[in-house]
């Protein structure tokens, strides 16, 4: 029996690939054949699905965090030309600093440093992964790191992400994690409006462009950067459906089966397309934690498993072989 093994991160705690890993040996162990495909939906991990993919290798760029304060964050570039860019290393809310982090005063500039640097490295197509960010700038930061470093010349920006929030409502939906309080948040969805009345377009009702608290809708506003799935993108990029072609079982994964799973999630993704293949193929979710109201959302699944932990994962692996 040959399973697919494409399970998302256990949000952190356990990467994708060492979820897929402890997950595959289990099914060795009792007997079965895994295929590892550790996925993402274009927050944690996709960078790294992306990059394992595409085969891309690793640039190192000096760039500046939210609060411009020097960093070395990491871009990769394919053979093809492509480039992939993580907002949330040069913008993301996990930086160590010295000082307090302000969500008013968080730029992107850093993620602008890093789309420029892959332009100058010879990118064309430059896919920007939006999730894991600590700014609400709509952008503007990295706009202008773009601009003062050249532009993008003939290169695209793609923009990933898990989301579908619109612009303006990009401070109320995500401010308070980024540290916001109400007065914050008000003051942001302020600077937005001004913002998006001043755009080359006006980004308020288009869905994604809320992505990085407004990042996706400036780079849309000003070089016309498509907005997409990450979770498709990077299914895609990993040919997906080629491979679920010879597999007689599919196996996702994350920390928390909830309702917002089949909320253009990773699993939600992986469902569609297992439905679409017009064959009656099993999907078993491995996951930390199962909210109480997942309800029938739950009847996707053959069997649901919960492993905390990698031991636990194996055996999940080995429950999934006997089936």
């Amino acid at each position: 029996m040959t399973i697919l093994v494409a399970p998302d991160s256990f949000k952190g705690t356990y990467t994708a690939a060492e979820v897929a890993a402890a997950i595959a040996a289990g099914i060795h162990d009792g007997g079965g054949s895994a295929t590892q495909l550790p996925v993402a939906d274009g927050g944690e991990g996709t960078f790294d699905a992306l990059c394992r993919s595409l085969r891309a290798s690793p640039v190192s760029v000096d760039v500046v965090d939210s609060w411009g304060e020097p960093l070395r964050a990491v871009l990769g570039l394919a053979p093809d030309g492509t480039a992939v860019v993580e907002v949330a290393q040069a913008s993301g809310l996990s930086a160590v600093r010295s000082s307090p982090q302000d969500a008013m005063s968080a730029s992107t500039y850093g993620t602008g440093l890093l789309i420029a640097a892959a332009v100058n490295l010879g990118a064309n197509n430059i896919l920007v992964a939006a999730g894991g960010s600590a700014t609400t700038d709509g952008g503007a930061g990295a706009v202008r790191a773009i601009a003062e470093n050249g532009g993008l010349g003939d290169a695209w920006i793609t923009v990933l992400s898990d989301v579908t929030t619109s612009f303006l409502d990009a401070p109320r939906v995500f401010g308070p994690q980024k540290g916001a309080d109400p007065a914050t948040v008000a003051l942001l969805e302020e600077r937005l409006e001004r913002l998006a009345s001043s755009l080359p377009r006006d980004p308020s009702g288009v869905p994604r462009t809320g992505a990085a608290g407004g990042l996706s809708g400036g780079l849309w506003a000003h070089f016309d950067a498509e907005l997409v799935s990450g979770a498709e993108a990077v299914l895609n990029a990993a040919g997906f459906d080629s491979l679920l072609a010879t597999a007689e079982a599919v196996v996702v994964g994350e920390g928390r089966l909830d309702s917002q799973t089949g909320e253009g999630k990773i699993i939600s993704a992986i469902l569609k397309r297992v439905q679409r293949s017009g064959r009656a193929i099993p999907v078993v979710a491995v996951v930390g934690s199962v909210h109480e109201d997942l309800g029938s959302y739950a009847d996707n699944f053959a069997r649901i498993l919960v492993a905390t932990d990698v031991g636990a994962m194996r055996a999940a692996g080995r429950a999934i072989a006997a089936l």
